[in-house]
């Protein structure tokens, strides 16, 4: 039965249609590295905004699920190079939903590596097995020939387009929104009016679900409102 927001929702005609893109990433090397956790900390509080969200948010999609293991790659670092598994599990427990900045998300992990420093002096300048190298991505964009002009249509989009296109507009869109929203809510809201559907969709957990997961998670909210 439709709601009283979404009254014939399958034919109503969205404002501007939704044009489902690709991406392709191509990383990039940054300046700053890391040999101990002394030089990781001040790393984190000089490096781009754009290498936070490659070692944490990115992380979602080149993995696709972090159901098990380490959820970002400094904490996979610390572990693996440094084997210091108090602070791998302290950095491991940051959730990137709880943020709705990059700057609240750096001074999050500034924080826990001076806090575990202070507490464990002799960590700071052991040498790692391996540096850490800062890297971000350069994001060529992929047009695809799919277009949603209503929800039908963009339901129809989200079930043929690559998982590719689901990474770009539901997650790497969040860097591009300040962390706020995806691509995806912003059209269903600001297009077709059904802000209670967008925020349905928003609050889709990236951090547990494979991308599958996610593709079908939306697809059980558009569908519930035709």
């Amino acid at each position: 039965m439709a709601t009283a927001e979404m009254p014939a929702v399958a034919g109503r005609w969205a404002r501007a249609p939704f044009y489902f893109n690709s991406a392709a990433h191509l990383i990039r090397i940054g300046r700053e590295k890391a040999s101990n956790l002394a030089e990781l900390l001040e790393a984190l509080q000089v490096c781009p905004d754009e290498s936070i969200f490659q070692h944490t948010f990115q992380t979602l999609g080149e993995h696709h699920f972090i159901r098990e293991g380490f959820s970002n790659d400094f904490a996979h670092w610390a572990f693996a190079a440094c084997n210091e598994v108090g602070l791998a599990e302290r950095l491991a427990s940051i959730d990137v939903r709880e943020f709705t900045s990059i700057a609240a998300l750096r001074q999050r992990l500034v924080d826990l590596v001076d806090a575990y420093l202070k507490q464990n002096p002799r960590a700071r300048e052991r040498s790692a097995f391996e540096p850490f190298y800062f890297s971000a991505s350069e994001l060529i964009v992929i047009p695809t020939p799919f277009v949603g002009r209503n929800l039908a249509e963009f339901a129809d989009g989200i079930r043929q387009v690559s998982l590719h296109s689901i990474y770009y507009h539901f997650i790497d869109a969040r860097l591009r929104l300040k962390l706020n929203s995806n691509d995806f809510s912003l059209w269903l809201e600001h297009e077709l009016d059904l802000a209670r559907l967008a925020d349905r969709i928003n609050r889709i957990d990236i951090y547990t679900s494979t991308l599958h997961d996610v593709r079908r998670a939306i697809l059980r909210v558009v569908q519930s409102a035709l």
